[in-house]
């Protein structure tokens, strides 16, 4: 009987200590907008809940829609892979970019060799000007001499000096050869409004002005540079929903090439290119080299961020973005508000970018990038 009394406060003892654990003022989040925070986002969630007693759920249905749930106040907090300016956007609503990561180039070659592409030859490619993959500048690209470059890191997180520029520790001059095949190139673009198109297509504009002559846009259709429905586009240049359907769609058609987060190649078995920067680099597409783009780069009072993708920095990945977290100055739920700051210090800290996000191919944002979004999240409210 005594030993029954003791289980009895024991288990009493421990449900009283679960209760009292979860804070009073837990809440429940909504969110939505971007799919290419979308895995982190999601990889986030638990660890979230266990320090902040904290829920949510993020419908990944793209940058455009999570802008208009923004505009109607429909949930909590929105991501956009670009800048939310449209005259719509409400005046309490301000830009916190905590998600950075590589847009990479995902195709559908048999070879096991690495695709090289200069940012020219991106531009063609996806304006339809190179339509094979034998083509000459193709060629071009992956049969010469680049660099590439090591940086200094410390526990996975790129060093840097004094000045803020990251640090090199080696550069290794390398040769490449690769027998291209003499098939038409398939090219899938997002169909839908997407901030990944927008920054997409700003960098081919920016990068390749001659090729692609039309400014950026959240629609991949509105920037292309020539007739996307001309005949010779037809069949060649389709559209996919989503960076999950964009990948999914080439990872069923041979000889395809889609742009998208490099952690949906593994799961569509799609290989992932590396990039030419200005320095001459052959760059690949990871946490080290987008962070070391990214600080090249700056970000205006409304943390609102200007790529530099001219930059001569030597390992730097030229097709680097970041997402913002589009949260409210004024909540009518203070209780509310503190959860959604809450969540965007836990998004930017390494507890998600760095422990959950190193998988995936994120960036942990440092440095005065850090400080400058850490200043965004202090406003909401």
């Amino acid at each position: 009987m005594k030993v029954s009394m003791l289980a009895k406060s024991a288990a009493v003892a421990l449900v009283f200590g679960l209760v009292a654990s979860t804070p009073a003022h837990a809440v429940d989040l909504q969110g939505s907008g971007a799919s290419f925070p979308a895995l982190l986002i999601e990889a986030c969630k638990a660890p979230f809940a266990t320090a902040s007693g904290h829920s949510f759920t993020y419908a990944s249905n793209g940058s455009g829609p999570g802008r208009t749930a923004s505009d109607n106040k429909v949930g909590d907090f929105w991501f956009s892979d670009a800048a939310h300016t449209s005259a719509t956007k409400r005046p309490t609503i301000i830009h916190a970019p905590v998600v950075a990561a590589p847009i990479a180039l995902l195709h559908n070659l048999p070879s096991r060799k690495t695709l090289t592409l200069s940012a020219s030859t991106i531009a063609g490619i996806f304006a339809g000007t190179i339509t094979r993959w034998d083509d000459p500048k193709i060629v071009a690209d992956n049969n010469r001499t680049v660099n590439k470059v090591t940086y200094k890191t410390k526990n996975g997180v790129i060093v840097k000096d004094a000045k803020g520029d990251p640090i090199v520790s080696k550069t290794t001059p390398t040769t490449t050869t690769y027998n291209l095949p003499n098939k038409p190139i398939k090219v899938i673009y997002r169909s839908d409004s997407s901030g990944t198109s927008e920054n997409f297509t700003n960098y081919l504009n920016k990068s390749a002005p001659t090729v692609w002559t039309k400014a950026k846009a959240s629609v991949f259709t509105s920037s292309f540079p020539g007739s996307i429905n001309s005949p010779e586009n037809l069949g060649r240049i389709v559209g996919a929903q989503s960076s999950n359907g964009v990948s999914q769609l080439a990872g069923k058609t041979p000889y395809s090439i889609t742009y998208a987060e490099v952690n949906y190649a593994a799961a569509n078995r799609l290989k992932v290119a590396d990039v030419l920067n200005p320095a001459g680099s052959a760059v690949t597409p990871n946490s080290v080299t987008t962070s070391a783009f990214l600080a090249q780069g700056t970000m205006d009072a409304n943390g609102i961020v200007t790529f530099d993708y001219a930059t001569k920095e030597p390992g730097a990945y030229t097709l680097g973005i970041v997402s913002y977290m589009l949260v409210d100055t004024a909540y009518a739920d203070k209780t509310r508000a503190a959860a959604v700051k809450a969540l965007a210090s836990f998004v930017l800290s390494p507890a998600c970018a760095k422990t959950a996000g190193d998988a995936l191919g994120f960036s942990v944002l440092d440095g005065e990038f850090k400080k400058k979004a850490e200043s965004q999240i202090a406003k909401i409210g």
